[in-house]
């Protein structure tokens, strides 16, 4: 669990820094309450029988669910303070499925100011027993600095 009480600071990060990962198991019961949180009703997404009729192995994740665990993981990294500035573009390579674990991490890749802004970019991906599953890709953030 992430506590919410600590913050991290610009200065505290370094390239290279990995980002701790987060592990979401995919099970029905999430899947179908993942697609109704962000109103895919899509059949896809909670139907085997629909899903392969379609050419997927089974009931697969949707793009705002895979945007929700990677904005959770990135979010337990920076903080409250922290703001998420960009997401992607990441690229989908396998299903995540019902039934697996997919775990997201990252790396931190570059920091850097511009404009006021304390930003650093991370490259994140998911991945399960089939290999990555999404990204790699990039997202961008802001951090509080220690000093102004």
């Amino acid at each position: 669990m992430a506590d919410w009480s600590k913050q991290r600071y610009w200065e505290d990060v370094k390239e290279g820094d990995e980002i701790p990962p987060v592990t979401m198991n995919l099970t029905f019961q999430r899947m179908v309450m993942m697609a109704g949180a962000n109103r895919d009703f899509s059949p896809l997404h909670h139907n085997n029988n629909i899903a392969r009729a379609g050419g997927a192995p089974d009931a697969y994740l949707n793009n705002g669910s895979i945007q929700t665990m990677w904005e959770r993981t990135v979010r337990e990294y920076i903080g409250l303070d922290g703001k998420i500035k960009k997401m992607g573009p990441y690229r989908l390579r396998v299903f995540n499925t019902l039934g697996e674990s997919v775990v997201t991490k990252g790396t931190v890749t570059r920091k850097w100011q511009e404009g006021g802004e304390h930003l650093v970019e991370m490259e994140m991906w998911s991945e399960h027993s089939k290999g990555i599953s999404v990204g790699p890709g990039p997202v961008v953030v802001t951090l509080p600095a220690k000093r102004k």
